[in-house]
């Protein structure tokens, strides 16, 4: 059975920063694509940042140069680095493991900048 577990997820004031992590079980992070992805209240969910199974990555403008994607394929878990951080940043964010075989999604963690 596959697993997606978010953690890292809390209250950071505004410039801060916050670490996010994604551990799988059940499949292997470093041979398929990967993101995380937040929906805020009332919005639909988006797209933060995206790696590739070569290791290629890509950002939501809004996140451009604050926010890092990365990747232990030792550990199976995957990781956004969020640095200086916004009020616009509150959202629940979402791991997501897929390829063209299968989509596979986490329970999020409640990431909230104030204050």
């Amino acid at each position: 059975q596959v697993q997606l577990v978010e953690s890292g997820g809390g209250l950071a004031q505004p410039g801060g920063s916050l670490r996010l992590s994604c551990a799988a079980s059940g499949i292997l992070f470093s041979s398929n694509a990967m993101g995380w992805y937040r929906q805020a209240p009332g919005k639909q969910r988006e797209p933060v940042a995206i790696m590739n199974s070569f290791g290629g990555t890509s950002y939501a403008d809004s996140v451009k140069g604050r926010f890092t994607i990365s990747r232990d394929n030792a550990k199976n878990t995957a990781y956004l680095q969020m640095n200086s951080l916004k009020p616009e940043d509150t959202a629940v964010y979402f791991c997501r493991l897929f390829s063209g075989r299968f989509d596979y999604w986490g329970q999020g963690t409640q990431v909230t900048v104030s204050s």
